[in-house]
């Protein structure tokens, strides 16, 4: 953590002062829904827009406002709900938009709601400060349970800038929740709530109270070219629903990241410090540090290819540990943002996690997109081809396709998507260098050893209606009563394998899934939603006797939040 600190405050110093910035940079949260909506349009324009990488969430606010600003002024014919959608950006974007579509028409006291979007917002020459308040109010019911579920979720939302350089964000909010059951077990069983890390539960009740808290810092370094963030927050690589490499089905965590585009170069470099492990008794949990390049490149104004390498790195293991405290830290070989990680791990001894991989996204016809993605954990080539099922070959795969006005249907879209990981993938031999933070799994919520299939249909047939259903279909090999890794639980030591020849996909016992999820939101008024969501989930266990049912409807008044999805 000081040596993140240190090395964000050396060049912050060494960069002010320096360069005259002329425009701040602020991002989205990571939300689906979101950037679903700034690739919608996306594949509508024909081509990738100037400065909006897709590929990696939290999108940039400036990129989509003027995204929206343009396509409102082509001549396209868009329907009633795509004005609507393109409005809603600049709104919720109005810092950076040339229109005047989120100014209100009458103002609280002339002081409150002077924009639709913002409780209060400022504005002079040298600061601008955005106020918006965030609630999510739920209660539901859940088939053969007789007690009300709920979620009371209150906080705030804070952004702006400092001079023409810096730019901040915050948002923090409370939570008390009654979940349904397969989530109090998921709690139980990692210790975490799912994408939230500390969480505190009475012995013996099932409610939970939690804080959440997100804030970064973002300094222009240069121009349009290069920025560097701070923050402590949830970062996304990849194009499709579930990411591969870097989701946000963990816990917030810190990170600095430096951005640079240039041309048709998109490259960020990240370094971030986790949570190791939650356990400890004496409440100071061991650390663990991930770091990460990923390099985007237009190869024509419809396809984009990004290759990436990542490094999970702990010196706090078991062999380690003094008192239950995690020592040591990130080498200082890793904080290159320029060079090739796996040079650098071999240069150390080989001790780290090593991942590499690639992506794609190709725009057809401004109605397709094909995507994919590629993760390498390790891989034999003349072990692949033997086709042995040698537990050595640790990868996973990714394609997907998203088909928008399906049968010239205008708002109509479809997203069809389909990942599997190779047994033993994203695990390690030493303790804390599975690819994981607080508990939780760093890229798909499964671990490994699974196949999956995901279908996505979002309909808005009024402006402020949006129907969403989501299909999810999984197998999965888990380990069974006799103790034995079949390569499902990334937690576990990978050395610690069954065999060395023979592993196949799904071996194990085989957990089979489905979750169905059915929305309706209503926007009443910028940002602020009505839902009605049911959610349908089966999990069974043939061979272990195993079957588990949940079937349960809410409904939410929400302003401010992305929309919580389900946990697998």
């Amino acid at each position: 953590m000081r040596l993140l600190q240190i090395s964000f405050l050396s060049l912050l110093l060494l960069y002010v002062g320096s360069f005259s910035a002329t425009a701040q940079r602020l991002y989205t949260p990571v939300d689906a829904n979101y950037k679903h909506l700034a690739e919608r349009y996306e594949i509508l324009s024909g081509s990738f827009q100037p400065r909006l990488q897709s590929s990696a969430q939290p999108l940039e606010r400036k990129a989509l406002a003027q995204m929206a600003d343009s396509l409102l002024l082509s001549e396209d014919n868009w329907s009633r709900a795509d004005k609507f959608n393109l409005t809603y950006l600049q709104i919720d974007n109005h810092e950076w938009s040339e229109g005047n579509a989120a100014e209100a028409r009458r103002p609280i006291w002339k002081i409150f709601f002077e924009k639709k979007s913002d409780l209060y917002h400022y504005r002079d020459k040298d600061f601008e400060l955005v106020i918006r308040p965030v609630l999510d109010v739920r209660l539901g019911r859940e088939q053969g349970r007789d007690q009300w579920l709920y979620t009371n979720t209150r906080g705030v939302e804070l952004r702006g800038s400092i001079g023409r350089r810096v730019s901040f964000y915050s948002y923090v909010t409370d939570t008390q929740a009654e979940l349904p059951g397969y989530v109090n077990e998921r709690i139980a069983r990692q210790g975490a709530m799912p994408g939230e890390g500390y969480f505190k539960q009475k012995p013996g009740e099932t409610k939970v109270d939690f804080l959440t808290a997100r804030g970064y810092l973002t300094f222009d370094i240069l121009p349009n070219l290069i920025d560097l963030q701070f923050g402590h927050d949830k970062l996304f690589i990849g194009n499709g629903y579930r990411s591969l490499a870097l989701s946000d089905n963990a816990a917030n965590y810190t990170f600095l990241r430096l951005n640079t585009q240039a041309w048709k170069f998109k490259y960020q470099s990240i370094f971030a410090q986790m949570t190791a492990e939650a356990f400890n008794a004496d409440g100071f949990y061991p650390q663990k540090f991930m770091v990460m390049h990923h390099l985007s490149f237009d190869l024509t104004p419809k396809l984009n290819i990004g290759v990436y390498e990542q490094v999970i790195l702990s010196r706090a293991d078991t062999t380690n540990l003094t008192n239950g405290r995690g020592s040591g830290g990130i080498d200082l070989a890793y904080l290159n943002p320029v060079i090739f990680y796996r040079f650098v791990e071999q240069q150390l001894g080989s001790p780290d996690n090593v991942g590499v991989g690639l992506d794609f996204r190709w725009n057809l016809w401004k109605r397709l997109q094909l995507y994919g993605q590629v993760y390498l954990g390790e891989l034999v080539v003349s072990e692949l081809r033997s086709n042995r099922g040698w537990r050595g070959n640790k990868y996973a795969l990714q394609g997907g396709l998203k088909y928008i006005n399906v049968a010239g249907i205008r708002n109509l879209d479809l997203q069809l998507e389909a990942n599997m990981a190779r047994p033993y993938t994203y695990s390690h031999n030493f303790t804390y260098r599975e690819q994981s933070h607080y508990q939780q799994e760093l890229a798909h919520p499964l671990g490994a050893n699974f196949y999956e299939g995901i279908a996505i249909v979002r309909y808005q047939p009024l402006p402020r209606l949006q129907l969403q259903a989501k299909a999810f279909i999984a197998r999965q090999g888990i380990d069974g009563p006799d103790g034995n890794n079949w390569g499902s639980d990334i937690f576990r030591n990978n050395g610690d394998f069954v065999q060395e020849f023979g592993n196949t996909l799904t071996q194990g016992f085989e957990r089979r899934w489905l979750m169905a999820q059915l929305t309706a939101s209503y926007q009443v008024r910028h940002n602020l939603f009505v839902d009605l969501v049911q959610v349908i989930r089966r999990n069974d266990v043939p061979d272990l006797s195993i079957a588990d049912r949940t079937n349960f409807s809410s409904m939410a008044i929400r302003w401010n939040m992305p929309q919580r999805q389900a946990a697998f």
